[in-house]
């Protein structure tokens, strides 16, 4: 999950070399996990299911990489992140890289009702824009519960994770003020601190 995340990370910057870098690391750990799995058996043969589809998402992966479709890349990327994230769910494991992930859909409801604000400050789109924030937050919130002892003590977690609860209810207050440049410089700052929450902890 590391390497994906880094992967992840270099395709959305451009950095199609260190991507592949970390593609082909997540390849060569995909297949000791196939050889480990090899002789376990599940109902349904899931786990033998999801890790064949995961090779074919890593070699497709690859192929993007390979061709300078860091688009391509990105959506592989995800998508296999994601069913990795359903699996640990339908098997009863949630931690905070689980939902250090969930915070990317909150993000993405908090830039488009940003958005819609920024081109139309109308009092609904305001009240859309607030919710979204607080609902942003309380991701936020539930993510710094999660944390282990350990990880909350740590001074980078902190200062992310605090930040970013804190910007956030400066967008809403910023939104309520009818401000919305200053709430769009408050996104941006958030963008920020979900992708370094991700890279780091997802």
């Amino acid at each position: 999950m590391g390497n994906l995340r880094t992967a992840a990370s270099y395709a959305r910057t451009g950095n199609i070399g260190l991507a592949q870098m970390e593609n082909e690391e997540a390849v060569a750990a995909w297949k000791k996990l196939q050889e480990a799995a090899a002789g376990v058996a599940l109902p349904g043969d899931e786990l033998a299911e999801f890790l064949a589809a995961g090779g074919a998402r890593l070699a497709a992966i690859m192929q993007a990489l390979d061709g300078g479709d860091d688009a391509a890349a990105r959506r592989e990327l995800l998508a296999l992140r994601q069913s990795f994230h359903e699996l640990r769910r339908r098997s009863g494991f949630y931690d905070l890289g689980d939902c250090v992930f969930e915070i990317a859909p909150a993000m993405e409801n908090l830039r488009v009702a940003a958005a819609r604000f920024g081109e139309q400050p109308t009092a609904a789109h305001a009240g859309d824009a607030i919710a979204t924030a607080g609902a942003f937050r309380d991701r936020l919130q539930r993510c710094n519960d999660w944390a282990s002892a350990e990880v909350s003590a740590q001074v980078e977690f902190r200062r992310l994770i605090d930040g970013a609860i804190a910007s956030s209810g400066e967008l809403a207050r910023a939104v309520m003020s009818g401000d919305a440049p200053l709430a769009h410089r408050y996104l941006i700052e958030l963008q920020s601190y979900a992708q370094l929450l991700d890279f780091r902890y997802g």
